[in-house]
């Protein structure tokens, strides 16, 4: 017993590590943000008032769920998509490497007029 759990414990604590090392993938319809958690589910998203949806998830750089109240008054760099009435549904605090990547589409429409490749999570411009 002791045995299975010293193991379980060894290949936990190796697979942590690469998890980490890994890109996250992001959906075509993430958009890049300034987004400021003002008062939970108020926020700020690039300077304008807007507000989380009921489900929202917020994942910080480690990809882990992240409370929105923990974040109040901080200014994040995140990539996030709209739920159908328009409100932030999904939130991913970028990494350097993540904010790194240009372009990234900040507007529906600049997502439209130019081309998204899932495989290398990059955008070319028209």
């Amino acid at each position: 017993m002791f045995r299975c759990v010293l193991t379980a414990s060894l290949l936990a604590a190796t697979a942590l590590p690469l998890a980490a090392q890994t890109s996250r993938p992001f959906p075509a319809t993430a958009l890049r943000g300034a987004l400021q958690v003002t008062q939970a589910p108020e926020v700020d998203l690039n300077g304008r008032a807007a507000r989380l949806s009921p489900g929202a998830r917020i994942r910080g750089t480690n990809n882990m769920l992240q409370l929105s109240a923990s974040l109040t008054g901080q200014s994040l760099l995140v990539h996030y998509t709209l739920d159908p009435s328009g409100l932030v549904h999904e939130v991913w605090i970028l990494t350097p490497e993540e904010a790194a990547r240009r372009p990234w589409p900040s507007t529906p429409l600049e997502a439209q007029r130019w081309e998204f490749n899932p495989a290398a999570q990059s955008w070319t411009r028209r």
